[in-house]
């Protein structure tokens, strides 16, 4: 979403770990990267430019011979001895053209270069999981598992924040070698195993190290390998065993991003080695506004990867519930909407008269639950940015404006000496409930309708000193119904870009999914942890990445589109309980909210 960005840890919630919210990472905007240069290339941008294939006589794999044809466009804008320095990035695979930096006089030159077909300024990008196999009918006793080996021998790519290589989700423990296609390696000093076959980085510090979290999460989601006795600040599976969707099958890592953000050149860079080097998938959560088909150059680069026959799997964006609001629209990629799963880390609030409220936390304290608290609200002091008054001791009412609860009201309730506190759900996310590990001060976030009645008893009569509340803990539930639900963040069609093609494709999990995570990143406060809860259609992407894996595995011969087809017609229009799939405020959702479930 435009209104939120990357913070540095651990200050920042991603949607993943970050200030104000876990729906983006970075605002969409076309500004170029920071240099801190000055003079003749203070002004310059980096630029993708499109050329014609060079020469006739060049063979297609001779890298050197199309970075050489790259660089004489350079050569010709008076970037002189300087222009093998200024390609960043030179693309043979899913586009034939180059990333450069280039002032206005120089684009210019180059624009008059014989052979050059267009140019695009370099936008940034945002980057838009244990109980989602069983959700999803994947189980170790038969079924599609199975049938398909797990997805062995396939290979996934991931355009993302890079990998935490060392992480058990991706030990290669009785699995074969990568098959003979693959082209592909690791770049020091990663080392390969059987499961990560390939890692590289297209980012300025070079390495493949995941220092943001939302690539470990997105790859063990889509491939993560069984691990047993897994949880996540002591909630998400009661000990259970992790696993990704396609557990077999063999991964390749491109760092295309980093706290700075996601650029397109590097993206691009990133989807063009993945190609070259044999991948089956790619799965891409990161994402834009709505761009024409024509102008956007990472549309055009899946065209290309697509006409070569690896599906492209893209999030739908999180800019939701506001219709026309989609990223990754083209036709020849699925694009993926966020759904709820059927698991709640329940945190019900039990006010003094007796009626309960379920909410939702990561963070819980049983002891907490034994005692009856004070309640206090205060109508002006509604979003807790502090307090004139005393606190101590109290459980405290809080209105939001963001989809997760901003740290500094925590911050205010907990230094004012509140004992506890209950956010009221922003009241377009409906009953979507985003939680996120925060300070251990003991939390509920409850639905805006079920915030109303709180506030209703906490204002009750002239006195509140009999207004009293709890926070009954109940670790994890499953089983919850109506699920899935849209979540209110998963951006909508109709489609901007392509209006005549129904968008978003598929939905799949992707609110508050538990999945791996690097421990050297912090969560919450901060605190370190192998596993993490992550919402956003970054998440639900990864699940479908792998269900394509488990298909192209049983179907070797299929084309992409038949591969999309059959996730698309084989999925469910209803939910757990029957009934047709609910939007974030339980009303019968849209095509253009849901597409297919999965």
């Amino acid at each position: 979403m435009a209104r939120f960005t990357i913070l540095p840890l651990p200050y920042a919630l991603i949607l993943v770990a970050a200030a104000c919210s876990v729906l983006g990472y970075v605002p969409y905007d076309a500004a170029p990267r920071s240099t801190g240069g000055a003079g003749h290339h203070a002004s310059a941008r980096t630029y993708i430019v499109l050329v014609e294939p060079p020469p006739a006589h060049t063979h297609e794999d001779d890298e050197a011979a199309h970075r050489r044809w790259h660089e004489s466009f350079l050569l010709s804008s008076g970037a002189g001895a300087g222009s093998r320095r200024r390609v960043r990035h030179s693309y043979t695979s899913v586009l034939s053209g180059f990333a450069a930096r280039l002032t206005d006089d120089e684009l210019a030159a180059v624009s008059r270069r014989p052979g050059f077909v267009r140019a695009f300024p370099e936008r940034r990008v945002q980057l838009m999981t244990t109980r989602s196999p069983g959700f999803l009918g994947l189980t170790p006793d038969g079924g599609v598992w199975n049938a398909t080996g797990y997805g062995e021998g396939t290979i996934i790519g991931f355009l993302d924040t890079g990998i935490d290589e060392k992480h058990p989700s991706f030990h290669d423990d009785g699995m074969p070698p990568p098959p003979p296609r693959w082209k592909g390696a690791c770049q020091p000093p990663v080392r390969c195993n059987n499961k990560l076959i390939g890692a590289a980085s297209f980012v300025g510090d070079n390495t493949t190290t995941d220092d943001v979290g939302h690539g470990t999460h997105t790859t063990g989601t889509a491939a993560g390998r069984f691990v047993e006795g897994v949880s996540a600040f002591g909630l998400g599976g009661g000990g259970g065993t992790a696993a990704g969707m396609a557990p077999g099958a063999h991964l390749a890592v491109y760092k295309v991003c980093d706290a700075q953000g996601c650029f397109e050149s590097d993206l691009l860079a990133g989807m063009d080695a993945a190609v070259k080097d044999g991948v089956d998938v790619l799965s891409v959560s990161l994402g834009g506004i709505s761009t024409p088909l024509d102008k956007d150059p990472i549309a055009i680069g899946a065209f290309a990867a697509v006409t070569k026959g690896v599906l492209v799997v893209c999030a739908g964006g999180n800019s939701g519930p506001l219709p026309s609001t989609l990223s990754n629209e083209a036709p020849w990629v699925l694009t993926v909407a966020a759904g709820s799963v059927d698991r709640s880390f329940r945190a019900s609030v039990r006010l003094g008269d007796g009626e309960m409220f379920e909410g939702e936390s990561l963070v819980q304290d049983k002891d907490f639950s034994s005692k009856v608290y004070p309640l206090y609200y205060s109508n002006g002091l509604n979003y807790c940015d502090y307090f004139d008054a005393n606190i101590t001791g109290m459980v405290v009412v809080c209105d939001t404006e963001t989809p997760v609860p901003p740290m500094s009201s925590i911050e205010a309730v907990s230094n004012a000496g509140g004992a506890g506190v209950v956010f009221i759900n922003e009241p377009d996310f409906g009953y979507t409930i985003v939680v996120e590990k925060y300070d251990n001060l003991p939390m509920s976030q409850v639905t805006a309708v079920d915030g109303t009645k709180i506030m209703g008893y906490a204002m009750k009569g002239t006195s509140t000193s009999n207004h009293t509340a709890t926070i009954v803990f109940n670790s994890t539930v499953v089983g919850v119904k109506p699920s899935p639900i849209v979540a209110a963040f998963s951006s909508r069609g109709p489609s901007v870009a392509s209006p005549g093609v129904l968008k978003p494709d598929i939905m799949a999990p992707g609110l508050n999914i538990l999945a791996a995570w690097p421990s050297e990143v912090p969560v919450g406060a901060p605190q370190s942890s192998s596993f993490n809860v992550v919402s956003g259609t970054s998440m639900a992407t990864p699940h479908i990445t792998g269900v394509a894996a488990l298909v192209k595995k049983v179907h070797p011969d299929w084309s992409t589109a038949a591969i999309k087809s059959a996730i698309m017609t084989t999925s469910s229009a209803v939910d757990n309980a029957g009934n047709q799939i609910m939007d974030e405020e339980h009303r019968k959702a849209s095509f253009y909210s849901v597409g297919r479930r999965y």
